[in-house]
Parts: C-alpha cells; structure tokens; sequence
C-alpha cells in the first residue's frame, strides 16, 4: 500500500517518496489514521492488543535490495515461519536486512490495530535523514485479512536544509530566476529598439512583442510558484494555474509566431488569407492540450511515476508539434521559393538564414528527445534525480534561443524595406534597376503588366532631373 506522492501538502493523503539533498533531512509523520474494513474489525478478539499492523518502510533506493528475503534465498517480502525458524525475522513482519554502512535504516514504523477497532492512529514522530539520496516510503501489511485498508487521513512533511523543495525540483528555481532576468534582458533590449525606430514598426514587431512578454510572465510565475513551495512546503493551485497557463500561451504564441514568420506573414504577403482561420484552429487546439498536460504534471500532488493521464495527453501534444513543424518547413518552402522568383535577395537572404536556425533546432530536439527516452527508460526508480532538472530546463532554453533568433533577424530597423511586405515592383527596385536604356525593355515588360505605376514612377523621376 503506498501513499501517492513526495513533498508537503495539505491533501489528506500525502507523499510517498522525494530527494533528500545535502544533509539532515527530516520527515516528520502527522496525524496519519488507517482504516481496515468494518468486517475484518469484527472478526477480531476485542482484548487483543495487537490484530493487525501497518509498516512504514522508510528505504534509500540504492539499498532497495534490503526489502525482502533476497538474502534469505527467498523472493517473499513478509516473514514466514519457516523463514522465521532461524531467527532472520519475525512472522507477519516484513523482511529487513540492516544496512551495514548505516545502522538503523532502513528504518521501520509500526502502528497495530487494537481489538476490534476499525482506525489505528499512527503515533507522531520526526525521522532524522543525514546522507544525500533518493528515499522510497511505503506502507505495508502482511496480513492479508488487511487487505482493503486505506489511509483516512493524515500527512508525512519532508524537509530539506534549504526548504521544502524536492531535491529533483531544486535547481528549477535558481533556473527560472536566471531565465526571468533573460527574459527581462531581451525586452529591454527589444524595447530600445522598439523606440528608436517606432515609426518604422510593423505588425510582426507586435507579434515578437507579445511572446516576449509572455516569456517574461511565464518564468516569473515559475521562480516564485517554486520560490513559495519551498518556503512554505505547499502549492496553491492559483499560483500553479496561473504558471501553467502563462506557459501554454507563451508556448501556442510561439508557434503561431514561427508559423507566420514562415508564410511570409508581413514580409511576402499583407495577410495569411484563407488559411487565418485554420492557423487560430490550430493555435487554439494546441492551447488546449497543452494547458491539459501543464495541469496534470504540475497542478495538486507531484508523481514521479508517469501516469496513464499524462501518457494520454502528451500523445496529442507531440501530435500538433509534428503539424506545427510540418506546415513551418513547408510554407518556409514556398515563402522562399517566392522570394526566389521576385529576386528579392535581402529577403532570401533572411529567410535562409531563419530556415537554417529552424532547422539546426529541429536537429537538436530530436536529439533531446532520444536522450530524453534512453534517460528515462534506463533511470525507472529516479536515482539519477540530480540530472533529471536538465530535461525541463533544456526546452525552455531552446524557446528563448529561437525566439533571440526571430529578434536578431526581425529586429526594427531604419529601412523596414528590408524585411516588410512591399509591391512585386518595389522587389524589382530593391534589386536597384537602372533607368538607362539597358533597362527600357524590362520597364516596357513592367509597362504592360502595371502601366499605370510604372509611368508615375518614370515621371517622379524625370520630375526630380528637372528640379535639379
């Protein structure tokens, strides 16, 4: 019978396991109550002391193989009598062998049933914990007439040197602090552009704006949701939910920026036309699973064992990332095939250099991902819990490089021409076509397609040699 969770919190059924980091950890259990069912109190002798037991096994994983009669040459997990008859444990108790290098663990509670009576309260105490590890707690029975027995109420608060916080969650918090300050870095900086060149600014601009801003918001919310847990060892669900859905939006706006900056949105076209609708769809879709997936994996109880809601709901998550990657590379196809054809080379130029960085990125996260699969298949029970923090932070690293990207290259400048939307014939100017009798035949060619522009533009000209 295990309780479901590491950590503190206030939910009537606390945790099961966390990391104890440096040293000195203690848990403490409070109030906790068990409860076997009505007909098996019954049955019992009403002066009997003892007619059922719980144990709390408190067990460091690397010593994990300490549970159970593996010494014994034996692969039962409560004593038996013929076990017991060479005195190696107790009948009805579950098998420990103590660990050598430190005495007394792993350690054992044990809270009986008296009589016929259907609660035991567990009596209240404070386990010191002095070596760095990952550390299991479960609770047991042998009898099988307890089986149905659950845990009324109660919970274990686990506590560290430096706070409430995980040993695996630890290092989140001094990673989005240093991702806030960034965050803020890059909106300053964007910012001063944003304001020396405000009357060159276009709707893009906007767009990047706004997912700065998000990230922004996201990290902050994310250093002091951790900042909070760790001073008072709970998680509001507003402050979470807050967190959660900043970094579902700040994640959809990102790829919705990506995806436009890939049709040419601003640059080869005005507008996404027909296909807006379908991008908001997308958008909107992606919104929602991820916001489901944010809310499972960080909203209540942490559970480092992967359970089948989250399996489900990042199924369709990674489905919509596969959508979203394949319509950025494919209208990233067509948007430079365009550029190609108008010869707008400043622009190709661009383009091209946005299409490496998407990929290289690409690249790198499918990487990520394999590695991610190999660290979790080969490390099941958590030991490599120092580690496990680089999984989370790599991604968040990799939106704001990509984002630093989208800046560099989109950044406001004094000549938007470079990169904003402009008639087919001012493509053809910025190729610097001379008005000279080796360009006549091709403003004919224009003439016949838009007379009407090219003869003003002739005239414009022709109007400015005269003044001069």
């Amino acid at each position: 019978m295990n309780t479901r969770t590491k950590g503190s919190y206030p939910d009537p059924i606390p945790s099961s396991f966390m990391e104890a980091v440096r040293e000195c950890l203690h848990l403490r259990f409070e109030s906790i109550i068990f409860r076997r069912p009505k007909e098996v109190a019954a049955k019992q002798n009403e002066m009997q002391q003892s007619t059922g037991l719980i144990e709390a096994i408190l067990v460091e994983v690397k010593n994990r193989d300490k549970i159970g009669g593996a010494y014994l040459k034996s692969d039962a997990i409560c004593c038996t009598p013929k076990l017991a008859s060479d005195g190696s444990c107790k009948v009805g108790e579950v098998i420990i062998r103590q660990d050598p290098d430190n005495p007394g663990w792993p350690k054992r509670i044990q809270t009986p049933f008296g009589g016929t009576n259907e609660e035991a309260k567990m009596v209240p105490q404070t386990i010191e914990i002095n070596r760095t590890g990952m550390y299991y707690l479960y609770f047991m029975f042998c009898d099988p007439q307890l089986k149905g027995t659950t845990i009324l109420s109660g919970r274990t608060v686990w506590r560290n040197p430096d706070g409430y916080l995980p040993g695996k969650m630890t290092p989140l918090m001094p990673f989005y602090g240093f991702m806030s300050l960034a965050y803020l870095i890059l909106g300053l900086l964007w910012f001063l552009r944003f304001v020396q060149h405000w009357k060159d600014i276009i709707q893009l601009h906007y767009h990047i704006t706004v997912v700065i801003g998000l990230g922004m918001c996201e990290t902050a919310l994310w250093y002091f949701e951790y900042a909070n847990f760790n001073a008072t060892g709970s998680r509001p669900i507003g402050i979470t939910l807050w967190a959660v859905t900043f970094s579902a939006c700040k994640k959809t706006f990102s790829r919705l920026l990506l995806l436009a900056v890939s049709m040419g949105f601003g640059v080869v076209r005005p507008t996404l036309g027909g296909v807006t609708l379908k991008v908001l769809l997308l958008g909107f879709t992606y919104f929602a699973a991820s916001e489901a997936l944010e809310v499972v994996e960080n909203v209540g109880n942490i559970n480092d064992f992967s359970g089948k809601a989250r399996v489900f709901l990042v199924l369709p998550v990674a489905l919509l990332d596969s959508c979203f990657i394949l319509w950025i590379f494919s209208s990233l196809s067509k948007t430079l095939e365009k550029l190609q054809i108008r010869r707008s080379m400043g622009k190709l130029e661009l383009y091209r250099k946005f299409t490496n960085a998407l990929a290289l990125s690409v690249l790198v996260s499918v990487a990520w991902i394999g590695y991610e699969l190999y660290f979790n298949a080969s490390d099941p029970l958590s030991e490599l819990w120092k580690r496990a923090w680089v999984i989370q932070a790599f991604w968040a690293v990799l939106a704001y490089i990509l984002l630093v990207v989208t800046c560099v290259l989109w950044s406001p400048s004094h000549n938007p021409t470079r990169y904003s939307y402009s008639e087919e014939v001012e493509d053809v100017e910025e190729e610097g076509i001379p008005l000279t009798a080796s360009g006549v035949k091709v403003s004919g060619e224009l003439m016949e397609r838009k007379p009407a522009i090219i003869t003003d533009h002739v005239f414009e000209v022709i109007e400015e040699e005269k003044r001069e």
